[in-house]
């Protein structure tokens, strides 16, 4: 990481780099996948909550990222050109771009910023309205409540950005530096070998997703003999080779969704992948929880409700997508309230905070805190309105 910040600083240029991640990533899906394999009922948890994770979450986010990052490939819309020919609405615009789902849109408004060409409140704008990877989850599962979120933090975020301008002025910490985004060149990874093969698990497995989201017992329906299950069967197949690929994968998770010079298909399974291991963390911290402890983690959250959303706000603060996943987990299985959901998804930054910290350290500290303002009043708000 130190060598990373060198080199940003040197050569004004954010390389998403491979420094330590592979071996990062391995031992966390490796870990996942040892706890998987024990025969035992600790093992038998484990492996439901793999086929759930994957049944009732990835197939959706994997269904909704074909639609997101096709419509992106086809398209080919510039970002970058769009916000130089609309200088007079950047606030707007930033909150906008942050509000679609993943980290691309906002990772260009802070390179912007960065380089002069739009002012610290649009900075404010997009890592508010921002939800990161965690907005496809949301979306994929339950779409009205995602809509609701996207549409109040581009709202927020048009807002504070406006009246941050108001009280610094645009020029505010402002930076001219001439920097760009480079990818690592691998165009085909170990992990692509294995891409018709997730394809093939991805296809039966979301109709079967549409079956369990409709409460229908496909084996029953089949007549699938006792003590075997095609549902877990298969549930267990697109887990497992979700988390191997995800693990093995030298890409930044950044660069699988946003690198428009990949094909559409390694892209959306790349991603998905990074989800599903997420998603499946969040399942296995809940279920290993209330395996060794006997303790309704629901109900203990509802026991300390009043400090739930803070948390969640704090959680927040944390750069990357993949803390954020889990708070959403949580949210959609029932274990934190909306209000705490929707203080996480306008306090966090995803992975548009990590070139903001390398190249302008103290203007992301700032625009961060800022953020958090509206996510303690939107959340608390919504917590004692309505629930």
């Amino acid at each position: 990481m130190n060598a990373f910040i060198a080199a940003v600083i040197e050569k004004r240029t954010i390389l998403i780099a491979n420094e330590g991640r592979l071996l990062k990533k391995s031992f966390l899906g490796f870990a996942i996948l040892i706890m998987a394999f024990q025969v035992n009922d600790f093992g038998d948890l484990v492996r439901q909550a793999l086929v759930d994770a994957y049944l009732q979450v990835s197939v959706f986010v994997g269904f909704t990222l074909f639609i997101f990052i096709g419509m992106d490939a086809l398209t080919k819309f510039n970002i970058a050109y769009i916000l130089d020919k609309t200088k007079k609405f950047h606030v707007i615009m930033a909150s906008l771009l942050g509000a679609l789902p993943g980290c691309g849109g906002a990772i260009v408004v802070v390179t912007q910023y960065i380089q002069g060409r739009i002012s610290f409140g649009s900075l404010v704008a997009v890592l508010t309205a921002t939800m990161g990877d965690a907005a496809f989850l949301l979306l994929a599962t339950e779409p009205f409540t995602g809509l609701f979120i996207f549409t109040l933090g581009a709202s927020v975020g048009a807002i504070t950005g406006y009246i941050v301008d108001m009280l610094h002025g645009e020029n505010y910490l402002q930076g001219s530096s001439k920097i760009k985004v480079e990818f690592e060149k691998l165009q085909k990874t170990f992990v692509s070998n294995f891409n018709i093969f997730w394809v093939l698990i991805f296809l039966p497995g979301f109709v079967i997703g549409l079956f369990v989201a409709f409460q229908q017992d496909l084996d029953q329906i089949l007549n699938i003999p006792n003590g075997y299950s095609l549902v877990g069967s298969l549930g267990l197949a697109g887990a497992i080779l979700s988390i191997f690929m995800w693990s093995l994968n030298p890409l930044s998770d950044f660069q699988c969704s946003t690198d428009r010079t990949r094909s559409l298909l390694p892209r959306v399974v790349d991603t998905t992948n990074f989800v599903t291991t997420w998603v499946i963390c969040a399942f296995l911290t809940f279920e290993i929880f209330m395996y060794f402890t006997s303790l309704d983690l629901k109900m203990l959250f509802n026991v300390w409700l009043p400090i739930v959303p803070f948390v969640a706000i704090l959680l927040g603060f944390l750069p990357g997508c993949g803390p954020q996943i889990i708070v959403t987990t949580f949210y959609l299985n029932g274990i934190i309230p909306l209000s705490a959901e929707i203080g996480n998804a306008i306090s966090n930054d995803g992975d548009a905070l990590f070139p903001a910290i390398a190249l302008a350290p103290k203007a992301a500290i700032i625009a961060t805190l800022y953020s958090a303002i509206p996510a303690f009043i939107f959340a608390y708000g919504y917590m004692f309105l309505f629930e």
